[in-house]
């Protein structure tokens, strides 16, 4: 089947692990562009990390922030929202708390933390282009999370509180690494999955006719929702199974590549 609509996951796909577009990745834009394929994005960023994105491959179509739970138009105007509920939210910082794991919580348009020297921060404000606001107790925001993070250089520890977090909270919130040392916890039943299939919807588009690209567990629901899931070739193993085709790694312009072979049928 033709493809009609592409939909990319972010970092650790479209971007460099320095978190930037290569030229062959804005060129490869450009030529889905030229033959009328659709294009935007979905990621475990927040609305103001996609503002870079917007400027630099001109997107026009609405993008799903927070895994697909949060809808924003390319001005960053919410369409929809959702929230994690508070009892997962309370849940969650609890155990994050227990393990030993910082907490972010992303809540009123904002980026939370308690410590602006913790792991992870600065590469987070050169992903966002944007600070962070300090709390000495992040409880008080718990009500109204759009994303909770649990951030860990321990990655083998985040991997066992994703599966132990992920069999507590059951059906009352998503869990899932967005990188290694990242563990987000988002609202329920709005995965990146639901976001491609609405946006495929309201573009009368069929989900056969729709490909997409990720490199994490949480872009598994992206390629069940497609009839062309790529999987990076930096992803897990069982994210690589669950794709119907694999690419160059996100350090070697794997997404220009799968655009060119798997989308255009130019080879490479």
């Amino acid at each position: 089947m033709p493809i009609r609509l592409v939909v990319s996951d972010v970092d650790g796909t479209l971007v460099t692990p320095e978190k930037t577009l290569t030229p062959a990745t804005v060129a490869a834009v450009e030529r889905l562009r030229a033959r009328g394929i659709a294009f935007t994005v979905a990621s475990s960023r927040p609305p103001v990390g996609l503002r870079p994105l917007v400027a630099a491959l001109g997107l026009t179509l609405p993008m799903g922030a927070f895994n697909g739970s949060t809808l924003v138009g390319p001005d960053l105007a919410v369409i929809a929202e959702a929230f994690v509920p508070e009892a997962a939210a309370r849940t969650a910082a609890a155990r994050f708390a227990e393990a030993g794991i910082d907490l972010w919580v992303f809540a009123d348009g904002a980026w939370w933390l308690r410590d602006p020297a913790g792991p992870y921060t600065d590469l987070e404000r050169r992903t966002l282009q944007a600070e962070p606001r300090v709390a000495a107790d992040l409880a008080p925001l718990l009500d109204r999370a759009a994303k909770l993070v649990g951030v860990s250089r321990d990655a083998a520890g985040l991997a066992a509180c994703e599966t132990a977090l992920a069999a507590e909270l059951g059906s009352g919130a998503a869990v899932h690494r967005s990188q290694t040392y990242y563990l987000d916890v988002t609202p329920p039943g709005a995965d990146k999955g639901r976001f491609v299939a609405r946006l495929a919807r309201d573009l009368g588009i069929p989900a056969a006719e729709v490909a997409t690209l990720g490199d994490m567990a949480n872009d598994v629901a992206m390629f069940e929702a497609s009839g062309l899931g790529i999987a990076m070739g930096n992803a897990a193993d069982a994210v690589k199974r669950a794709a119907r085709a694999v690419t160059a790694g996100n350090d070697a312009d794997g997404f220009a590549r799968a655009v060119a072979r798997y989308v255009l049928g130019e080879g490479g």
